[in-house]
């Protein structure tokens, strides 16, 4: 009876290790800075974030912080940032 329920796990698993099956195209988050929490978005395959440096740079290091850690389950389009090696 819950062999397919186990089947489902087993596979959830195995999708969970295999992230280049994931590509994130839109979300939103609060992500909790120093100061303040921040909307950081996802939108379109572009970021977005409600601080005064991205209005200025188009990027922050909230956005760089998502960049990291979402790497390969993002567009090649919404990964912006060269990270060093």
């Amino acid at each position: 009876m819950y062999s397919s329920l186990i089947g489902k796990i087993e596979k959830a698993n195995r999708y969970a290790q295999e992230r280049d099956r994931i590509t994130f195209t839109d979300m939103s988050v609060k992500f909790r800075g120093e100061n303040e929490t921040h909307i950081t978005e996802l939108k379109n395959g572009q970021w977005h974030c409600n601080c005064d440096f991205f209005t200025t740079w188009g990027r922050c290091s909230h956005t760089m912080a998502l960049e990291k850690v979402l790497g390969p389950m993002l567009s090649e389009e919404s990964r912006v940032t060269n990270f060093p090696a």
